[in-house]
């Protein structure tokens, strides 16, 4: 079957088909004259960066509400950007975030380059995101390989080489199944089928707009696709974290470093993390409590974070107090909110409640 052919027909699916997601114009949308938001595509992109959509969807909302158009992003202060982001991860990408949405009002007059070239040279936007924003938001005939993508067309093909190294046949692969006319469609229904029907595990075969023509179910190897070489086992990283707290419920947080592993974000004072053994003398005096220990993953390593608790009223040599209703808990990275709900577990209930009490 010619590739024309084929984009045809995933297009007629797509349109019967298509996932309903508050930062897409649906097919229907489109043919009633409604086109996408560059800037609804372009956060929706950077958000969906190693994240699923069903984590993205409230963050989308909420930032969205919060900051309707580039021009209010760009005119947010940090700290409210880096505390909606919390708990979405990669926080590298809230940072970049901000440095695009400001590079465009001031260079580009708040209007997103409709080209791949010319999103390229945003600050946070790599290849894949200019292409998605170029096809998805202006039309441009561009290729957008993801996961999704990759996985779909290995089994279109057969393809057996593992990845990554399958990555540039994939991707001439889906250049060649890229249409002229609805590049943005045929992007979006690309990443649909493989979230929908060709998945990662019992691909729904028996409803997908291509069973006829794919290489992989004519062979009986479809579950087997895309193969993935070995990855090598992550490294185990080990820490200290002193949760302080005082009487009237407030806590002592520092700002980390702004570049770096959650730069610029909420965190409690401690050691560095190392693969070998933690060393740090504690933010302040107090009588230190051992709170247990929290694991968390990261992209490329394990953590294992070392708890010490106190309730104390002394003046510290490192951070602030941040104390309820200006600080909340949400505001912190995940591995720093485990933290603090295990040290909650471990110190003495505080005497009041009401606003000040976490």
């Amino acid at each position: 079957m010619r590739d024309a052919d084929l984009s045809d027909g995933l297009l007629a699916w797509y349109d019967r088909h298509a996932r309903v997601m508050p930062w897409r114009i649906g097919p229907a949308e489109r043919k009633a004259g409604l086109r996408p938001d560059p800037y609804r595509v372009w956060l929706s992109e950077i958000m969906l960066q190693q994240t699923t959509v069903a984590a993205v969807r409230a963050y989308f909302v909420r930032f969205t509400d919060l900051w309707p158009d580039v021009s209010a992003l760009a005119g947010a202060d940090d700290s409210a950007v880096l505390g909606e982001w919390a708990g979405l991860g990669y926080y590298a990408r809230a940072r970049n975030l901000l440095k695009c949405a400001r590079v465009v009002v001031s260079d580009h007059g708040g209007r997103f380059p409709d080209t791949r070239d010319g999103l390229l040279g945003l600050p946070g936007v790599g290849p894949y995101t200019a292409a998605a924003v170029a096809a998805i938001a202006f039309d441009r005939p561009e290729t957008v390989v993801d996961g999704n993508v990759e996985r779909v067309v290995s089994r279109l093909r057969a393809v057996r080489t593992p990845l990554p190294a399958a990555k540039p046949e994939l991707t001439a692969l889906a250049a060649a199944l890229t249409p002229r006319t609805r590049p943005g469609d045929h992007a979006q229904a690309m990443m649909d089928l493989g979230a929908t029907v060709c998945t990662p595990r019992s691909p729904a075969c028996g409803i997908c707009p291509w069973r006829d023509p794919c290489a992989a179910r004519a062979r009986g190897i479809a579950g087997d696709l895309p193969r993935k070489s070995p990855k090598k086992p992550k490294p185990v990283r080990h820490g200290i974290a002193y949760l302080a707290r005082r009487p009237d419920g407030a806590w002592l947080l520092e700002t980390r470093p702004g570049s770096g592993l959650l730069g610029g974000m909420l965190g409690w004072p401690g050691a560095a993390w190392v693969e070998g053994t933690p060393d740090a003398d504690p933010p302040l005096d107090a009588d230190w409590q051992d709170a247990g220990e929290v694991r968390h993953t990261f992209t490329h390593f394990h953590l294992i974070l070392s708890l010490r608790a106190a309730e104390t009223c002394a003046a510290p040599s490192r951070g602030t107090w941040h104390a309820p209703p200006g600080f909340r808990a949400s505001d912190l990275p995940t591995v720093m909110r485990k933290a603090l709900d295990q040290a909650n577990s471990r110190l003495p209930p505080l005497e009041r409640t009401g606003p000040g009490a976490l």
